[in-house]
């Protein structure tokens, strides 16, 4: 074959592929016309060009349901009922008849329509794998009993399908939540992988109240499927919807009989102690941490519940107690010893030190000893970084400063070096030296952690909103001293800081965020009314301020749990719902509005 030839080939099957990809493309121009026309509502133009496709390719699904819709929506009921006894005669295609019962339906002729409906559904029993088409055309119409049927027959039929989540939906559609539930434990017995969905799914039904029905019914559903064929899964689910309802001790019972019976591992026991900690539900806690230490084979969590449990004793001590805490911290370290797994501990005791015991000078030299361990960089980063922080306590600034600067340099752009910057920030924001620490909070804006990019967005806000209302800065300087007193554990001072603000500068900008920093510190000593006040301040004085959703929100915290008047609560949520759904409270928000209104379902 000469040269001349082999090009002229290539040539033509160039030419080929290119009107290939052309008609390809048109016919999917003219399918999105049709499709636009349909959705603007013009259907007699639609009906036209789903006839031009149909005649291109008479095969084609979606354009036989297309003609099918856009007769039923200009009422040509005759016309799409030939259409489909023509179809019905010449593909066998069994959801066909699904279609041309729900065509009968409209045209209320219900007794042609059952008929129709019955012949989908033999169809089943000629071939199960049919039930894909027929319950997708019934549900695309919300026919959802014969739905239900479709995929009930098909499971009796064929034993290896599994359809318990298109059920399980159906079912929820249909109020029966009894069928739901148990049809999405089945799926789960069967797809354990799927759990996390599942769980979400039924969580969508729950509430965190455990006298709502739904929550009962599933609670009796679980434990008769524990009798009937006992399951692992079943205690997870148990344990899973205590934790949803804060009942932690009986999610505790369930998590110990799951150890007992998969001593695997304490994964799970250690979740749930963690848990109980962040819910404030110390009693609790401290018995599960307490359990992992008499339980635990290995030292690291040994030595992490160790940490856990000291640290909510010290959060319930008072000042008459910190000597009880301190011998607990140093019988640890007689026990353990001071090396890097007990890093985590000394790191916390110099801390306790300092801040509890104001000891800051024997916390320093405490924690320079352990900087002598060999330690990673890493290691010792954590070191210095609460080194630094009790020199900031010290307000000994320029130190302090020393340690964070080292860690950033010996550490760039990890995540521990973003936290070493937001301390120099922080510092330098204690300092008054307001423009550093401003240029220092705009690279952390990106920062890769979200908790110290939104820690310095907030930091930066506050400094830039007030830094030019006066000149000599002297509300803002007053605020990040009360702040600093905070920080130093020296509460009262700081309300009365913030009180000299709100009296001598009350046409500043800054009032509504010293507003919400004193509603805060009231909070944290028990000043429940003051604090109260305070957030009702800034909600009628500020309703279009930034801070104005925080109000809300802890205010709405604050009589639904510290002072149990959850109707005072419900419209504080409301608020947030309607007026701020850009809120990072919103969904929290919604979800307790949703419980304290008892809602069954989401």
């Amino acid at each position: 074959m000469t040269t001349s030839h082999i090009c002229y080939i290539y040539i033509m099957r160039l030419l080929f592929v290119l009107c290939l990809l052309l008609s390809v493309n048109l016919f999917a121009q003219d399918a999105n016309l049709a499709m636009d026309y349909f959705k603007r509502g013009e259907y007699e133009k639609a009906l036209h060009e789903y006839k031009k496709l149909y005649a291109q390719s008479a095969s084609n699904i979606n354009y036989i349901n297309q003609i099918v819709a856009s007769h039923q929506q200009l009422e040509q009921y005759d016309e799409a009922e030939a259409f489909l006894q023509k179809l019905v005669a010449r593909i066998n295609y069994p959801a066909f008849y699904v279609e041309l019962g729900f065509n009968y339906q409209l045209k209320n002729d219900l007794e042609q329509a059952n008929l129709n409906y019955k012949k989908a559904l033999d169809h089943i029993d000629l071939r199960p794998s049919n039930v894909f088409a027929i319950a997708r055309a019934f549900q695309s119409h919300s026919l959802l009993n014969e739905a239900v049927i479709a995929y009930e027959k098909a499971m009796q039929l064929n034993p290896d399908y599994n359809f318990n989540i298109q059920l399980a939906q159906l079912y929820g559609e249909q109020g029966k939540i009894e069928k739901m539930l148990n049809s999405y434990l089945n799926f789960a017995e069967s797809n354990q992988v799927a759990l996390p969905d599942i769980k979400r799914r039924i969580n969508g039904f729950l509430s965190d109240n455990g006298d709502n029905e739904n929550n009962v019914l599933f609670r009796k559903i679980l434990l008769k499927k524990m009798q009937q064929k006992p399951n692992l899964l079943w205690n997870q689910m148990l344990s899973w919807l205590f934790i949803q309802q804060k009942d932690f001790k009986k999610a505790f019972i369930q998590e110990k009989a799951i150890f007992n019976r998969q001593p695997e591992g304490l994964e799970r026991i250690k979740e749930l102690a963690l848990i109980s900690a962040n819910e404030n539900k110390n009693d609790i806690a401290k018995e599960i941490f307490n359990y992992i230490i008499d339980t635990a084979q290995d030292l690291d969590t040994k030595l992490r519940a160790h940490y856990n449990l000291i640290q909510i004793e010290t959060k319930e001590s008072s000042a008459e107690n910190y000597d009880i805490i301190n011998e607990k911290y140093l019988t640890l370290f007689e026990e353990f010893g001071t090396f890097s797994q007990t890093l985590n501990l000394q790191i916390a005791y110099g801390h306790f030190l300092a801040f509890y015991m104001n000891k800051t000078n024997e916390a320093s030299k405490f924690l320079e000893k352990t900087l002598q361990l060999p330690l990673s960089e890493l290691q010792k980063a954590q070191v210095k970084l609460e080194l630094g922080d009790i020199l900031v306590l010290q307000e000994k600034f320029n130190q302090a400063l020393i340690y964070y600067t080292q860690i950033q340099r010996n550490l760039k752009n990890s995540t521990v070096s973003q936290e070493a910057r937001f301390r120099v920030a922080k510092t330098s924001y204690y300092k008054g030296d307001f423009k550093w620490a401003e240029s220092q909070l705009k690279v952390l804006k990106s920062s890769t952690s979200q908790l110290i990019a939104n820690d310095a967005l907030d930091l930066k806000l506050l400094i830039s909103d007030n830094k030019y209302e006066d000149s000599t800065q002297t509300a803002l300087k007053l605020y990040a001293k009360a702040d600093l007193l905070a920080f130093q554990n020296k509460k009262d001072e700081a309300i009365s800081l913030l009180n000299k603000i709100l009296n001598e500068h009350k046409t500043e900008p800054i009032i509504a965020q010293t507003l919400f920093k004193q509603g805060q510190l009231f909070k944290e000593q028990g000043a429940l009314d003051k604090a109260v006040t305070n957030f009702e301040l800034l909600i009628e004085n500020y309703r279009d301020g930034i801070l104005v959703d925080d109000a809300y929100f802890n205010l709405g915290l604050l009589y639904e749990k510290a002072l149990n008047q959850p109707e005072k609560a419900k419209p504080l949520y409301e608020q947030i719902i309607f007026n701020h759904a850009d809120s990072i409270y919103f969904v929290e928000a919604r979800k307790r509005y949703r419980a304290l209104r008892g809602d069954a379902i989401n």
